[in-house]
């Protein structure tokens, strides 16, 4: 029997390194056998993070190769959409995360799940909580994970852990300018020149299952919002309407959330969207574009207030 440790479908950075981080807390906590993998395939994000620093990412894992004893381990994430396509519920033995809880299970399983602004900074509380040292490497990976997915800690999920939690792990990987290496992780997660639109939109994206409804919600983070928004809307718009159909989604969106200016744009295609985001977030639509002005957080600032919209109907 295995345990596979593992993050969502279309990992980022911080889904990854948790596999990781969670596989190391694991081995002492629970069970020494577990394995980390992931199920999707890494974004360049994280593909530069891992040769930055001289490392061999998680191999990746099929379903098929999950056998009817072993068991799994979820990192961040939780929802059945955003699980690995035709995983047995009743494998799962435990989850660590960071976001909303969206769960049904028939019996107990272990959760642990805090309001922070990365998986990795649960990781690191984790580790504290048990006294147990953070090896430079995997500290070198966590530090970028928090430092990633917090936006430089300026996203509205950042909170004072993750703020200690940069700082402790900075000083295990012996990295004494924390904004260069903010700067270097931007500048591969912002680069877009060689995404296809379609890759553009499902590069980070989440299923939100709310009140019945399905909401597709992409988010790409980058400093090159004006030309998505110019040079590429009309294939953007046109994939959107494509992937709402594949994905049989009641609705579609994409955020353009500009990482350097703190802004974020929400990219619609359809009638339903339009009136759809306009309700969640007041003003209005023009020429297919919403901006939402500092909300950069799609688990903080977009999706409850989507949430909210399609609950109040």
């Amino acid at each position: 029997m295995k345990t596979y440790v593992f993050g969502h479908i279309k990992p980022d950075l911080d889904s990854v390194v948790a596999a990781l981080a969670f596989t190391e807390y694991m081995k002492i906590h629970w069970d020494p056998n577990s394995i980390p993998v992931i199920i999707d395939e890494l974004n360049q994000e994280t593909k530069f993070v891992f040769e930055k620093f001289d490392l061999t990412p998680p191999q990746l894992l099929k379903v098929e190769d999950i056998t009817t004893e072993d068991r799994v381990v979820l990192v961040d994430h939780n929802e059945a959409g955003q699980r690995l396509p035709g995983l047995n519920q009743n494998q799962i033995a435990g989850i660590f995360d960071h976001h909303k809880a969206n769960l049904n299970f028939s019996s107990p399983i272990e959760i642990n799940i805090l309001p922070v602004g990365s998986s990795n900074t649960l990781a690191w509380i984790l580790f504290k909580n048990l006294q147990h040292p953070i090896e430079k490497q995997l500290a070198s990976l966590m530090l970028c994970a928090i430092l990633s997915d917090t936006v430089g800690l300026k996203s509205s999920t950042t909170t004072k852990s993750d703020e200690v939690a940069v700082l402790e792990l900075a000083s295990i990987a012996s990295i004494q300018d924390i904004s260069a290496l903010t700067l270097e992780i931007f500048k591969a997660k912002s680069n877009i020149s060689a995404l296809s639109d379609e890759q553009v939109v499902l590069n980070d994206y989440k299923v939100l299952d709310i009140t019945g409804k399905k909401v597709l919600c992409g988010q790409i983070e980058t400093v090159e919002q004006e030309t998505l928004l110019t040079d590429r809307k009309q294939g953007l718009l046109s994939v959107l309407q494509s992937i709402k159909l594949q994905q049989g989604v009641d609705f579609i969106m994409l955020a353009i959330t500009d990482i350097l200016k703190i802004n974020t744009k929400l990219l619609v295609s359809g009638v339903g969207e339009i009136e759809l985001i306009q309700k969640a977030f007041g003003g209005t639509v023009v020429e297919n574009i919403l901006d939402i002005g500092p909300k950069m957080s799609r688990k903080k600032d977009i999706a409850p207030a989507i949430e909210k919209a399609l609950t109040h109907t």
